[in-house]
């Protein structure tokens, strides 16, 4: 036993073990000290490491580093009797059990992110993983420890782990594969004896249970991913593996559904690996050993079983051994043994997989997130309309730069979704959004909707506006315009307003009806264009004022009619002119009258008088009365540019 904290003077006593693949290992041991003062301070977090000589030749090593630390008997100096203390040491894997975080991992594979979560640790690790592993677009720990966070990421995926011991250190070996799993050295071959009571002075297994356990032959995984909807909807990302049947015919099936995997060969491996799980299980090996070099990962061949098809090559996967100092052993016991191990193994020609048994963290309702983007802009997007948002709780998230946008995009929800049609409202950078998880997983966020807060406060005063209801943009880039749709239900002051900050256009395909009950007033700064295909119409029921204070400009292609129901007038200040390329037309039922200065010709039914001729035909005509010009036309009111009706 070495522990640099314990110096030289602790003795060992006796050691607990338990090991297995793909699972924290954990090492329970007495030792003895003539101090009866030793700070647990000094040694907690400290490397403690135990060899275990073999009977013949070679040894093993236990190594990690103390977790805890007990007083269990104090020493007495008067008796001779020295202080017992009790020890637990773990890897340091089992410092992940201390930490937790609430973090995202983007784009990265599964064996990076492991890396990602050993580094702070210090943990000395070796990925001998064989499959190549997608990165992961999405990847959230969410409520739980750093060790659940990796120890389910590694089920999920069908890798496991186990540990070297050598030269006082220990490492942790991440594999997908038994290619990994070798001979245990010296211990190669062991026998087989039937005993009661083990010798400890032969090393053999004395205790073998075989058998099977009824499982599931049949692995379904399935997916949905929206970049190939049409895939999806025709079960195109469903794949499916089955489990060998030595025992038990493969005739049920396990379905899973929303698994992660966006590509086949991903859903075939996720497949796989699950039914592997349930091979492992189906085939069962539990035994016990006086072999002291019995490690999970560790290959042994069973000899001389009377059964003689228990005779092969095993994995093991567990062991659980108890070892006490031979020091320490009083010769009048005979029964207490200085080394006794059981172990599980399964044959090794089936795939090792650990079960599945870390739980999926999920998230209990909806949450607020803030939308972000580079600095500077005001709108990030895709092709798809998603966004880019950071939760409250995120620990390690970056503030500002490159490396803030190294998260997933997400998805927002719209009341309309279709080919090409549908609503449109994208989330802008800096508003706190309402977010949503697709069956609670973390992995799967969806935006629902948007809130105001103290920094974004709603468009108008409340609760004086409380009856407003409004739809309103900004402009960007910059602001300092809107367009905005707004409903007022104030009783007796109801309004519908529209504001366009610049361009307001609409095409009709078929009829446009406006029905006005009141008055429609339209005012227009610049120019007024108006085309009508066919023919228009204008009924006035009153009068029509018209007042233009330029030119106007008239151009009829064929007839221009006019009726006038009682006088017309018309009056020029300079000229009138009257052209026809044929033909002038006057007609009146009693006079018409001509004036041009002092000079006149009336024309009657039965006499023309002229004023240049002699001859005396009539008393003359009054000269033609100047016409006066219309009152000009009322102006129209200008619309409410938005603040007219709002309280402030």
């Amino acid at each position: 036993m070495e522990c640099a904290a314990l110096g030289d003077t602790a003795v060992f006593m006796r050691m607990s073990t338990i090991e297995a693949l793909g699972r924290m290992n954990e090492f329970q041991l007495a030792f003895l000290s003539p101090r009866n003062d030793i700070d647990p301070g000094d040694v907690l977090g400290q490397n403690l490491s135990v060899t275990l000589d073999y009977p013949a030749a070679g040894e093993r090593q236990f190594n990690g580093i103390v977790t805890t630390l007990r007083l269990i008997v104090p020493g007495d100096t008067t008796h001779n009797r020295m202080a017992r203390y009790e020890a637990i040491v773990h890897p340091r894997l089992w410092l992940l059990t201390q930490s937790s975080h609430r973090r995202f991992f983007y784009q990265k594979t599964v064996p990076q992110i492991v890396s990602a979560v050993f580094e702070p640790f210090d943990i000395d690790f070796r990925n001998a993983c064989s499959a190549a592993y997608p990165p992961l677009e999405n990847c959230v720990q969410y409520c739980e420890t750093d060790f659940d966070f990796v120890s389910r990421l590694l089920e999920r995926e069908g890798i496991h782990y186990f540990f070297e011991y050598t030269g006082g250190k220990h490492t942790l070996v991440l594999t997908d594969s038994n290619s990994e799993h070798r001979p245990i050295p010296h211990y190669e071959t062991i026998p087989y004896q039937a005993w009661d009571t083990p010798e400890q002075d032969e090393e053999c297994v004395y205790r073998w249970v075989s058998g099977a356990t009824l499982q599931t032959g049949r692995y379904e995984v399935n997916e949905y991913d929206f970049e190939k909807a049409s895939v999806s909807n025709s079960h195109g990302l469903v794949a499916r593996a089955t489990r060998a049947a030595p025992f038990d015919p493969a005739r049920y099936v396990m379905q899973e559904h929303l698994t992660g995997h966006v590509k086949a060969a991903d859903g075939d491996r996720l497949a796989r690996v699950n039914i592997e799980i349930h091979q492992t299980q189906n085939d069962s090996i539990s035994a016990r050993s006086t072999s002291r070099g019995l490690i999970p990962g560790g290959l042994i061949r069973l000899r001389d079983h009377p059964a003689t098809a228990q005779d092969r090559q095993y994995l093991i996967t567990e062991t659980r051994a108890e070892i006490v100092s031979d020091a320490y052993v009083s010769t009048s016991d005979s029964t207490l043994p200085i080394f006794d191990c059981s172990f599980t193994a399964i044959r090794a020609d089936n795939t090792f997989r650990t079960a599945r048994t870390t739980p999926e963290p999920r998230v209990g309702g909806p949450q607020t997130a803030v939308v972000v983007g580079p600095d500077g802009d005001e709108i990030l997007t895709d092709q798809y309309g998603r966004v880019k948002v950071q939760f409250h709780w995120e620990q390690l998230a970056q503030s500002s730069g490159a490396q803030k946008l190294d998260r997933c995009w997400v998805r927002v929800s719209q009341s309309w979704a279709n080919k090409r049609w549908g609503s449109m409202q994208l989330p802008r950078i800096g508003q706190e959004v309402l977010v949503e998880f697709i069956e609670g997983d973390p992995d799967r966020p969806v935006i629902t909707g948007a809130v105001y807060n103290s920094t974004n406060m709603p468009p108008y005063e409340l609760p004086a506006n409380a009856a407003i209801s409004t739809l309103k943009s900004n402009s960007t880039k910059g602001g300092s315009g809107y367009n905005e749709v707004r409903l007022d239900d104030r009783k007796g002051d109801e309004q519908l307003f529209f504001h366009a900050e610049r361009d307001h256009e609409t095409w009709v395909k078929h009829d446009a009806l406006m029905n006005v009950e009141h008055d429609r007033h339209l005012s227009v700064s610049g120019s007024e264009f108006i085309k009508t295909n066919g023919a228009r119409n204008d009924t006035v029921m009153g009068s029509s004022k018209s007042s233009v204070l330029g030119g106007v400009t008239a151009a009829t292609m064929t007839a221009h009619n006019q009726f006038v129901g009682e006088a017309y007038s018309l009056n020029a200040g300079l000229a009138v002119q009257i052209k026809a390329g044929m033909a002038v037309e006057i007609e009146a039922t009693a006079t018409i009258a001509l004036r041009a200065g002092a000079s006149y010709i009336l024309i009657g039914p039965e006499t023309i008088e002229m004023s240049s001729i002699p001859i005396p035909i009539g008393p003359g005509i009054p000269p033609v009365p100047v016409s006066v010009p219309p009152p000009p036309p009322t102006p129209p009111r200008d619309a409410d540019d938005g603040s007219r009706k709002v309280v402030k």
